[in-house]
């Protein structure tokens, strides 16, 4: 039964792997494995439920390299705990294009998924941030790990020049001030971008973020 349901979710995960997540339904995994889709059911149970056997899946690959200890019994440092699971999601997120996407629209219900988030509850307790914040403080870092790489993935960070503005129409306005915003920052707007460099720059603003959180006095 547990083998049978491996190869779906493995099925499910190479269909959104070449063809993208909104190629996976039922009836796909279905075909890619030989049965009939109501064969699946008893599996998997319903969609939603795939969905999230395919996130958990994915997560089991996130947590081990993140997963060194959770709290300071090494004298381990939170900062590098949190960069480690980052880049990991990073790695992740870039081998499978659309996790982001599903990491967006789906709650951390499983066991796997849930052990993400507990890493990161940890880590800002170990970084002194107050309980009664941490829950927030833990949406921001998520978000961000996942928005950047969604952004990256998904095509939203285009090059650092001036040409995808330019492609929209944009250029004749930056260049009549009207957008004076872009106006102002054109010559730093020009050069390529290295999303290497700004990933660890973020990262950086992130750690000092946090650290000012744990400053902070409960509410």
């Amino acid at each position: 039964m547990a083998d049978r349901r491996q190869e779906i979710l493995d099925a499910a995960l190479a269909l959104a792997d070449e063809r993208g997540l909104a190629a996976v339904s039922m009836r796909a995994v279905a075909e890619r494995t030989g049965v009939t889709p109501m064969a699946l059911y008893p599996q998997v149970g319903s969609k939603a439920e795939l969905l999230d056997g395919m996130l958990e899946r994915l997560l089991t690959e996130l947590v081990p390299p993140a997963a060194a200890p959770a709290a300071d019994a090494d004298g381990g440092d939170w900062r590098v705990r949190l960069r480690t699971l980052a880049h990991a999601f990073r790695k992740l997120a870039h081998g499978h294009p659309w996790a982001a996407t599903l990491l967006f629209s789906r709650p951390s219900v499983t066991p796997d998924a849930a052990r993400v988030v507990d890493l990161l509850y940890t880590n800002l307790l170990a970084a002194g941030v107050p309980p009664s914040e941490v829950p927030r403080v833990e949406r921001l870092v998520s978000t961000y790990m996942i928005g950047y790489v969604a952004s990256e993935v998904g095509g939203r960070f285009a090059s650092g020049s001036l040409n995808p503005r330019a492609r929209r129409g944009l250029a004749g306005a930056i260049r009549e001030k009207a957008l004076p915003g872009h106006a102002a920052l054109a010559r730093w707007l020009e050069p390529k971008v290295d999303w290497d460099a700004e990933f660890e720059a973020d990262l950086d603003d992130l750690m000092r973020l946090i650290e000012a959180a744990a400053r902070q006095s409960p509410a």
